[in-house]
């Protein structure tokens, strides 16, 4: 058989680690091995070559997980019920502390209510092969697995952060050079538009006045000539009287 490489010896801990949970047992379906509880998946392992796939249910930490370089949320509609998929490209890429974290979480999810009653209350440890689930772990062992696992997300992210805030900063101030111009030559061509319009206004004031003095003098011109009135109807016109002849 050919040695296991740095890769399977990570998921051969984490495999480890996940089948110490309370009825936590193991199955191949499409291939891939899946840890199931109660014949419910709570976690998704592949190995090809030097990378390693997984997938859990983080109901309650999928937001800050999906802030990870390493993380997506998981395809086939998974992704809308809280769970995460993370891509490693080689072992030393794997953050252990975070990946038991999150196994703890997504059993505690998946898992029947009497099962995880059996566990210690979240925030103290996580089970694994050297400890015994129904029994409090003693606070002298150290921190706690959230805590290794909110340190070792800080730290993951730090350089994630610290390359946005530089990118950033380059691409406001352009943002800044590109803007001002713009803004510059919009209020020059706001300010032409508002003189044009103002003198259009001006003109059509100023011929109007010009045509309403211009209206009644022409009225009077046009007006017509009044006629005689007509005689009311079954009137008869007087005849003129004859005139007489003068005498020489």
């Amino acid at each position: 058989m050919p040695a296991e490489n740095e890769t399977q010896k990570v998921e051969a801990v984490l495999r480890e680690h996940a089948l110490s949970y309370p009825g936590a047992h193991e199955d191949f379906p499409w291939g891939h091995r899946a840890m199931k509880v109660n014949d419910k998946t709570f976690l998704f392992m592949t190995v090809e070559g030097e990378k390693l796939n997984l997938s859990a249910k983080l109901p309650d930490s999928k937001d800050a997980a999906l802030t990870l370089p390493f993380t997506e949320p998981t395809e086939y509609g998974l992704g809308k019920s809280g769970w995460v998929t993370a891509h490693f490209e080689a072992a030393a890429q794997v953050p252990v502390p975070v990946i038991k974290a999150w196994i703890d979480e997504s059993y505690r999810a998946i898992a029947p209510k009497k099962l995880v009653s059996q566990l210690p209350e979240r925030g103290t440890t996580v089970p694994g092969p050297a400890s015994k689930p129904s029994k409090p772990v003693a606070a002298k062992r150290g921190a706690s697995a959230t805590a290794r696992a909110g340190a070792a997300t800080r730290k993951a992210t730090a350089p994630v952060k610290k390359a946005a805030t530089k990118v950033a900063a380059p691409v406001k101030k352009a943002a800044k050079k590109v803007v001002a111009p713009v803004k510059k030559a919009a209020t020059k061509v706001v300010a032409q538009v508002k003189s044009a319009a103002k003198k259009a206004a001006s003109r059509v004031k100023s011929v109007a006045r010009q045509v309403a003095k211009k209206v009644p003098a022409a009225a009077k011109k046009v007006a017509p000539t009044r006629k005689a009135a007509a005689p009311a109807r079954g009137k008869r016109t007087p005849a003129a009287a004859p005139k007489r002849a003068r005498r020489s």
